[in-house]
């Protein structure tokens, strides 16, 4: 299903910052919800009061592959979108030299929310190796270290499995006794490299709901954390995250048939919370 620039997929309706809409057709109620983030990457190059660009030649853990720079090579905004793109360049940074480069965003001290509604219009690269990925991160480890604070995963691609994405929640105790519990959704026909797709999540005060292109198919309500009771460790601010990792312990690493560079793309970010 493709969907205007403008759209929000629902059909009919323009999206401009403040505007008060109504949520999906699948969801049962009909609340309404306010723009309150959103980047449409329409300039020449990365808002950087809205996103920060993560170096680090050690890659993401993991086991990842990749070093993530700040390089245009690795991370820029072209023709209305950004560009994620990763490179097979041995590119070095800081002394340590890698096979693959990449780039890695988050929004930390720059859009931090408490419950709310995502929408992230995305195409994504495939191939065995290639890893995209749109998450969140709390901003302040109230209830400790990884995962005690909780991780939402809206979107997990490994790259040889082209026409499957995953939706997961982090939690629990500190590593290595951490939880996770989601599923895969797949697609009926094509991959997730074909089209751009809207990939979404609702979350409230104990529940979490997942949406592609307007169309709820998963949700949680169950999940723990030894540093706070229920509904910890969702009950506190989280920051948004997009990257694309090369390897690692859940891709593997790429084969002779990986295409690079890779690149993932994203048309918008949209953050919306319910109006009072």
């Amino acid at each position: 299903m493709l969907f205007s620039r403008y759209s929000f997929g629902v059909p009919g309706k323009l999206i401009l910052l403040g505007l008060l809409i109504t949520v999906l057709p699948a969801t049962t109620s009909a609340e309404k919800w306010k723009l309150v983030w959103a980047d449409e990457f329409n300039g020449k190059k990365l808002d950087y009061s809205k996103w920060g660009i993560e170096v680090n030649a050690f890659g993401g853990g993991n086991q990842e592959l990749q070093i993530y720079t700040d390089r245009p090579e690795n991370v820029r905004v072209q023709n209305g979108r950004l560009v994620i793109e990763a490179r097979n360049d041995g590119h070095a940074e800081v002394g340590t030299k890698r096979d693959y480069s990449s780039g890695r965003i988050r929004t930390k001290h720059r859009g931090e929310w408490r419950y709310g509604r995502i929408d992230v219009r995305a195409k994504l690269p495939v191939g065995k190796g290639i890893w995209p990925a749109i998450w969140m991160l709390p901003t302040d480890n109230v209830y400790g270290t990884w995962a005690s604070s909780g991780e939402i995963d809206i979107m997990e691609l490994v790259g040889h499995e082209p026409d499957t994405y995953h939706g997961t929640l982090h939690y629990g105790g500190k590593w290595p006794n951490n939880k996770h519990t989601g599923k895969p959704y797949k697609l009926t026909s094509g991959t997730f490299a074909d089209t751009f797709h809207i990939f979404s999540i609702v979350w409230k005060e104990g529940e979490i709901h997942w949406y592609l292109d307007g169309k709820l198919w998963q949700s949680q309500k169950k999940w723990s954390s030894e540093g706070g009771k229920y509904p910890a460790p969702f009950d506190q601010r989280f920051h948004l995250l997009i990257n694309l990792a090369i390897g690692g312990n859940w891709p593997g690493p790429p084969d002779g048939k990986t295409k690079f560079p890779a690149q993932m793309l994203v048309d918008y970010v949209r953050v919306y919370q319910r109006s009072k």
